[in-house]
């Protein structure tokens, strides 16, 4: 960039989860749309690195933390150095996630714990660092990524599924809480979707769910950050506590 182009304000998207799978297409789709990017990984330092390097290419500022999104403390500190290097956060994104599959019964008390301290209690850690900030601006969006499984329920997910659903109610109740100070909460909820987590599926499982959805096949990270581009946009101004699902029909 150039001397000119570096003083030029761009809004500050934050995504956590962003160094892999849907995060990662959400952070180059959003530096796309001229958003500086911090992202938050939890432990793949090789593809946060190379996420930045393509970042920087799109003309993005960078922040790339390792961060325990179930540990409030270290996601605070996180958006504080954000809003401190870049300026205020205008979009938050909750995109961290984890599965620890299995049925209920022989399912052990720490993959519950795990899975919903991870996708559920990080997506409240995250808003609750970002919303207050947000308020005193009255201006601000946050896009959680829910799943097909928090609205229908999937056999041998129950955490999962629980923590995705629980994830709608909270961003629809964050929604009202909030919508008065000038800020949307807005839900994703993608169907099979070909990342990482996707592909440590039995290829069966993966052909079963394709063939059930209208358009017969799995879903593609960027078809998932479209979705999350808009509702991150002044485009959904008039749109808040909506899930969208991304699933191809099913």
């Amino acid at each position: 960039m150039s001397d000119d182009e570096t003083t030029v304000d761009r809004p500050v998207a934050l995504i956590s989860g962003g160094s892999r799978g849907i995060g990662r297409a959400v952070a180059l789709r959003l530096a796309e749309d001229g958003h500086d990017i911090s992202f938050c990984y939890r432990g793949d330092e090789q593809a946060a690195a190379e996420l930045e390097k393509e970042l920087a290419g799109l003309g993005a500022r960078c922040l790339a933390e390792r961060v325990d999104v179930s540990d409030a403390a270290a996601v605070k500190a996180w958006v504080d150095r954000t809003e401190q290097t870049f300026g205020p956060v205008a979009v938050a994104v909750t995109s961290a996630g984890i599965t620890r599959d299995g049925p209920m019964l022989l399912m052990s008390d720490d993959d519950w714990h795990d899975v919903v301290d991870v996708n559920l209690s990080g997506v409240r850690h995250v808003c609750k660092a970002v919303v207050f900030p947000m308020m005193k601006r009255r201006a601000g969006s946050i896009v959680t990524l829910s799943s097909v499984s928090g609205r229908h329920g999937n056999a041998g997910q129950t955490n999962y599924a629980a923590a995705k659903a629980g994830i709608i109610a909270l961003t629809r109740s964050l929604a009202k809480e909030v919508g008065r100070r000038g800020i949307r909460v807005n839900a994703v909820a993608p169907g099979l979707i070909d990342t990482d987590m996707s592909a440590a599926l039995d290829e069966r499982v993966r052909d079963q769910v394709a063939a059930r959805a209208a358009l017969g096949r799995t879903g593609l990270a960027g078809e998932v950050a479209d979705a999350v581009a808009y509702l991150a946009s002044p485009r959904a101004s008039y749109v808040t506590g909506a899930v969208l699902p991304v699933d191809g029909g099913l």
